[in-house]
């Protein structure tokens, strides 16, 4: 079976990820030049200035494409995630010294602000990112912890070789990796309120795009 041939003006940008595991209409690329957003601040610290990050949108099966925040110096994105009907971006302004979450409505393509807290809030950029159900704007240091900047403000010690991976309410799904002598991975369930875990599943976890978790063991 062949398909329609689509040519989109996409700037350069040689591969594109979907927004979420959950859609399959909504796609984007990232060109982060100072790297990811970590990299990025600490290219900033030294020099005092990063380039921008360019963000592109691509809806599925049109071609579409949206730039739906503006590149500018000093101001770095990161991945988005798809929330509500909406795509949240998180966007961290070296400059100005905050972090910022924008929603690009799917329905009518604008763009609003959401939140912002400032860059205070956060030691650093490592592994600072956003995850949904609810949105949470997260960041995990290579220290054995985990920290939630947004909505809340919690903080609890993890396993070293934790990763966070899924939010759903109240739970925190973390992988959990082993080499005894193979490599093999475990799903912990952590309560966001106190870190302490609820369940663990062997394998690794994939969210379906009809909501269903599946543990690949």
């Amino acid at each position: 079976m062949s398909g329609k041939n689509i040519i989109i003006d996409s700037g350069g940008a040689c591969f594109i990820n979907r927004v979420s595991e959950e859609n399959n209409e909504w796609f984007y690329s990232i060109d982060n030049p100072g790297g990811d957003l970590y990299e990025a601040e600490e290219i900033f610290q030294i020099t005092g200035e990063v380039e921008g990050t360019t963000l592109q949108l691509f809806r599925y099966p049109s071609g579409e494409k949206f730039i739906p925040i503006p590149k500018r110096n000093g101001v770095c994105i990161g991945n988005p995630v798809m929330h509500d009907g909406k795509i949240s971006i998180l966007a961290v302004d070296f400059v100005g010294r905050t972090i910022s979450i924008s929603e690009f409505d799917c329905s009518d393509y604008s763009v609003s602000g959401a939140v912002c807290v400032s860059l205070d809030e956060t030691e650093d950029c490592y592994n600072l990112m956003l995850h949904v159900h609810p949105l949470t704007l997260s960041r995990q240091p290579n220290d054995g912890t985990f920290h939630i900047i947004w909505p809340e403000k919690i903080s609890f010690p993890i396993g070293i070789r934790e990763s966070f991976y899924h939010r759903d309410g109240n739970e925190l799904y973390f992988s959990r990796w082993f080499e005894d002598p193979d490599y093999r991975e475990e799903t912990v369930v952590r309560d966001v309120r106190t870190g302490e875990i609820i369940s663990i599943f062997p394998g690794s976890m994939y969210v379906m795009p009809d909501g269903d978790k599946w543990f690949l063991k």
